[in-house]
């Protein structure tokens, strides 16, 4: 799909992944329409048109199929009935199925399991008998996470390796009528993620992997270059690129990786979408992770990823705020040179949730950490 006056992307979900792509799209002559689901925060605003029904209207689904030549999504959470009923009419990419997966932790774990990719050693719980059993199989540290809709450390309990009957019964009452993972816990020496793009015709690209730090289990850093080893980001990049096929994948896919301390590069997580940690992009690559959906999604020739400079992207939560409706003073912040700034037009600030971030760039990933370090006295935040 070319741009034009009848070139209209639909993008579900109403947060800031859609706010930047709708301003990537919209610079390459595209026409976007955002369906919010009703939860609108305001980073949606930068869309053609919106539509704030609920996922399930019937009205808003004949409006917005009716209205655009083809979906994509902005966030994974989504009914998969929606989804299903979006790429019945229209292309939808990526689609229900690769969605599906990446939405549900137990379908991701056997996808990944199954096709080879090493993941974490981990179990299956539905009730209190397979959460004892699966917890005997691991017998070590584990983590406990929801099967579906979990992110940011929601959803997630960490328990030790020895437990008594009554710490394993009152550990699984805070699950019970779920289904969830029981996982390694892993002792990390590094966490990364590697960000591809692939069309339809299943042409691809990758970003050079990024090194994350994560501060309350929400992304605070992400660092490119990643400093890890050649071997590493090669064998990163390679695995991300061959779970995109294996997936028949087409849009933007994110592949989250640890390193452990014995050695191991496993999978975490896939985000079936722009990601957070990828934010960089937008001023140190030659091509943003938002443009290049774009043109995945389409079907136009993907973009180059060569990283133009070292670089940090930074979270900017709403702990910084000085309350719900007052940012900090940028200026201070605006007058180092190589630092972007992007507020995402939410409407309230709160504890925990992003509100926008920081790129700051230089000659040397050195230079990118002191600046850092400087922003973060500036906003009195904690070293890392």
């Amino acid at each position: 799909m070319n741009p034009g006056k009848d070139a209209w992307i639909g993008v579900l979900g109403g947060g800031q992944l859609g706010r930047m792509l709708s301003l990537s799209a919209r610079k390459m002559g595209f026409h976007v329409l955002a369906w919010t689901g009703g939860d609108r925060s305001g980073a949606a605003s930068t869309a053609d048109r919106i539509i704030d029904q609920s996922f399930d209207d019937s009205d808003a689904m004949e409006e917005f199929t009716n209205s655009v030549r083809v979906a994509t999504v902005e966030f994974e959470n989504l009914p998969i009935d929606t989804l299903k009923q979006v790429e019945d009419r229209i292309p939808l990419r990526p689609g229900s199925h690769a969605i599906s997966i990446c939405q549900n932790r137990e379908r991701e774990k056997r996808f990944l399991s199954d096709n080879g990719f090493g993941c974490a050693n981990f179990s299956l719980a539905h009730d209190l008998d397979s959460f004892t059993e699966g917890l005997s199989k691991i017998n070590s540290p584990v983590i406990i996470k929801t099967a579906e809709f979990g992110y940011d450390g929601k959803g997630q309990l960490r328990l030790p390796a020895k437990l008594s009957a009554t710490d394993i019964d009152d550990a699984w009452k805070q699950f019970e009528g779920g289904r969830v993972v029981i996982e390694e816990c892993i002792t990390l020496e590094a966490e990364l993620s590697v960000l591809v793009a692939r069309n339809p015709e299943g042409k691809m690209v990758h970003y050079d992997p990024v090194e994350n730090i994560h501060r309350n289990h929400i992304l605070d850093l992400s660092i490119a270059p990643a400093r890890i080893t050649e071997n590493y980001q090669k064998l990163a990049s390679e695995t991300a690129l061959a779970i995109a096929n294996s997936l028949e994948y087409v849009g933007m896919l994110a592949v989250e990786f640890f390193i452990s301390s014995d050695g191991r590069l496993i999978v975490n997580e896939l985000a079936p979408r722009p990601h957070n940690s990828g934010h960089h992009t937008i001023n140190a690559c030659h091509c943003s992770q938002f443009e290049q959906q774009a043109r995945a999604v389409c079907g136009l020739p993907l973009g180059s990823t060569q990283l133009v400079s070292p670089v940090i992207m930074m979270n900017l939560l709403g702990d910084v705020w000085k309350d719900e409706f007052t940012p900090p003073d940028w200026e201070k912040i605006l007058e180092m040179k190589g630092t972007s700034l992007h507020l995402y037009g939410k409407r309230k600030a709160r504890q925990g949730r992003k509100m926008g971030h920081i790129t700051i760039m230089g000659d040397s990933t050195e230079e990118c950490l002191l600046k850092t370090r400087s922003i973060r006295k500036e906003l009195n935040l904690p070293d890392f």
